[in-house]
């Protein structure tokens, strides 16, 4: 293209970009510090096309503005994330916390504190997607269409891994892995810690709206529409790097530390004045907790709503809480319908498959040492209750893609399938039967007696029963 044909091109592509930030609902309440003709200068001529971020983020914001609330575990691993699904979960949230502790690039454990490599959350982002992709061949392969596999991926970015620039390259890279949504909390990253540790030291308010606008940035020259959650640790940290930004001002004590950083009040007050700030620029808002308090929560919701009324919140109901400690068993129940009716439009539990993972192995390896085979066999029986419900991971040869991959060596070598790995399998001989879930399984069971619903939804425990059509096998 000659000099002048370039401008016009620029010129016609950011009025079409302009066009469409004023028009599409999606941007509604959200605001930008640059323009569209320098996203589409930083654009180049060639636009990928990232499926994966775009088909997550819309299925997410549509999931966010119609359903009373979205609540997600925390996966640490593909297969985790599959029985996720499965088990009929819309989304699944991707902590730091976790990769931290044992799926990063460095292949070590670290506490969350920002030590591992700085693309290993893109990387299992990719690996759980992966694995989603898998599931869904297998499934179509067999006939059935039944479940949603491709289920949103909300990622944790930690404080950015750096400056602006930083977060803008880590944006980047959740997105080209897929991600639906990404997270950047207000700490100074090279301090970073879990927001449940002390030792927390905030960055200034103006510092972390440029992380935000460098995540929105990233996304807008990405192409794809994913969702900015802006997190706050104002309500536990008693640190800041510096006195610059006025609005932080009103929080500081006066004294500062060996370090040099400034001692800063805590509470809900600067958390609150920190949300009102980043809403405008983030499509959630989330406050990060100390105890699962519903009074809190509200005097947050509130605050933020009255300034900007559609805005939407999130909240992590952590593993951190001692929820028994705080909270009823009635309490327990309702709390995500209450959370919900503030506009808490995503809920999750950020380490639900580190506790998972330890606790169930940890109770099988116990009981394999004090008993020997009963204890695994146990596991297994509950394994083939749970194919009531859905689960299939009983023939886990099945579950990771065997027969698929049959499949595909029956297309290639057509009719020489002398080397099929399901022909003579174990797998095929011991479970083919009602338990495994194949063919016609009449799985119609009474809900049982107490179940209580919430919103609509029936919580019953995993002993339980409930109510079900007849299931198609595969």
């Amino acid at each position: 293209m000659t000099e002048e044909e370039v401008q016009r091109y620029l010129r016609d592509e950011a009025r079409r970009l302009e066009k469409q930030w004023e028009t599409d609902p999606r941007w509604k309440g959200v605001t930008r510090n640059y323009t569209a003709d320098q996203v589409v200068r930083l654009r180049g001529t060639v636009q990928i096309e990232h499926s994966l971020a775009r088909l997550g983020a819309d299925k997410l914001w549509h999931y966010l503005r119609n359903e009373p609330y979205i609540n997600a575990l925390g996966a640490v691993t593909g297969n985790q994330a599959m029985q996720q699904v499965r088990a009929g979960l819309k989304a699944i949230y991707l902590s730091g916390w976790q990769v931290a502790a044992d799926n990063n690039q460095a292949e070590s454990m670290y506490p969350d504190q920002s030590l591992y490599p700085a693309d290993s959350v893109p990387a299992v982002v990719r690996r759980i997607n992966n694995a989603l992709l898998r599931a869904d061949q297998i499934h179509l392969s067999e006939g059935r269409n039944d479940i949603d596999w491709m289920a949103p991926i909300v990622a944790d970015a930690e404080a950015g891994f750096g400056g602006p620039l930083n977060a803008y390259e880590l944006m980047r890279a959740m997105i080209a892995a897929g991600a639906a949504g990404v997270h950047f909390e207000d700490q100074l990253a090279s301090a970073k810690k879990c927001g449940h540790l002390g030792g927390k030291v905030l960055i200034p308010t103006r510092q972390h709206e440029q992380t935000l606008t460098a995540a929105r940035l990233a996304a807008d020259v990405m192409g794809v529409p994913a969702i900015v959650v802006a997190r706050t640790d104002a309500r536990a940290a008693t640190l800041i790097t510096s006195e610059v930004d006025e609005r932080d001002q009103e929080f500081l004590t006066g004294e500062r530390t060996a370090s040099g950083h400034y001692k800063t009040r805590n509470g809900m007050e600067p958390a609150i004045a920190r949300g009102v700030a980043y809403a405008p620029l983030a499509d959630l808002v989330w406050c990060e907790t100390s105890t699962p308090d519903l009074d809190e929560a509200r005097m947050f919701a509130e605050a933020i709503r009255s300034k900007y009324p559609d805005k939407m919140l999130a909240y992590n109901c952590s593993p951190s809480f001692h929820w028994k400690k705080h909270l009823d068993d009635r309490q327990i129940a309702r709390f995500q319908q209450e959370l919900g009716e503030m506009g808490y439009r995503f809920q999750f539990i950020t380490l639900a498959g580190f506790h998972a993972i330890n606790a169930g192995m940890f109770e099988l390896a116990r009981g394999y040492r004090l008993e020997g085979m009963p204890a695994y066999v146990r596991l297994q029986q509950h394994e083939f209750d749970l194919e009531s419900y859905g689960y299939t991971a009983t023939r886990h040869q099945r579950e990771v893609g065997t027969g698929y991959f049959d499949n595909v060596s029956q297309v290639i070598l057509g009719e020489d399938d002398s080397t099929l790995a399901m022909t003579g399998s174990t797998e095929l001989e011991q479970f083919h039967a009602k338990e495994a879930f194949l063919g016609e399984v009449d799985a119609e069971v009474e809900e049982p007696k107490g179940a209580e619903k919430v919103e609509g939804r029936a919580v019953t425990p995993l002993t339980g029963t409930r109510k079900r059509n007849k299931v198609r096998g595969t």
